[in-house]
Formats: C-alpha cells, structure tokens, sequence
C-alpha cells in the first residue's frame, strides 16, 4: 500500500531560529531527517540565508516552520504542546534534559496522578514538550 502524504502537519514558526531548531530536534529523535528546505536569498523579504520553509521528520513525523521575518506580539505556549511516549525510561530522561537545556521546566520529571513518569518543558526555542513513559499516563488535561 502507498504511502498517503500526511494532510495534517504541526507548522512552527520561528524569528530568525528555523534552522537552529530543526538540526537540534532531528538530533534527538530516531527516525528523524530535514526533509526539504528554501532558504531566503539576497532579495529577501526575510534575511538572506534563514528558512522561509523547511519541512522535517521527527520519528517519522512530519513538521512544517519557517523564519517570519515580521515580528509578532506572540510567541509559543504551552497550550499546544508536543507529546512524546518514550519507550524507555533511559529515553525520557535523555530527551527531558535535552529540552530543558536552556529552556523552561514547567513540571519537573516524577509521578503524577496521571502518570508514573512524566516531564514537561519548553524548549529554548519556546515549543513545549509534554515526555511520557510509554503507557503510563495519558498527559496534563489541567
């Protein structure tokens, strides 16, 4: 059976950081490769060299971003986040430390009601991660 292009894609967009975060998340995750990427050239309208689009794969997961070269009164937010089921508790931790590099823990790894081990951060790019040990919970729903 042929595989049908995925009609629904998680697009993030970034100011002037496309690139840096995509080679970092692809860095992470098995499965995981820049599928294709236009960059801005001398005639713009964004800074010659950033992304005016590249698509990405993250555990055979398509992404979509982009560099806006406007700046915007917004930014990411925790309430879209990206849920990860790690395989292996070695995983979750490897990924947990990974993201919050530099980033923001918003609940620390440990056991909650929903979960007997689970983490969320946002990434030093401002995307939020929610990691779960596979089958122990089913994420935050505050």
């Amino acid at each position: 059976m042929a595989s049908m292009p995925q009609k629904i894609t998680t697009f993030l967009m970034f100011e002037g950081r496309a690139e840096e975060a995509l080679d970092f998340y692809t860095s992470l995750f098995e499965d995981s490769e820049v599928v294709d990427i236009t960059r801005y050239g001398a005639d713009g309208p964004g800074e010659e060299g950033k992304v005016v689009r590249a698509t990405f794969a993250l555990a055979g997961q398509r992404f979509t971003c982009i560099d806006s070269y406007v700046q915007h009164a917004f930014g990411f937010t925790p309430a879209v986040s990206l849920f990860v089921e790690c395989d292996t508790d070695e995983e979750l931790e490897r990924l947990y430390a990974a993201l919050a590099d530099r980033g923001e823990e918003l609940m620390p790894l440990g056991s909650y009601g929903f979960s007997a081990r689970f983490g969320w951060v946002n990434d030093r790019f401002g995307v939020s991660w929610q990691l779960n040990l596979q089958g122990e919970g089913q994420g935050v729903d505050a």
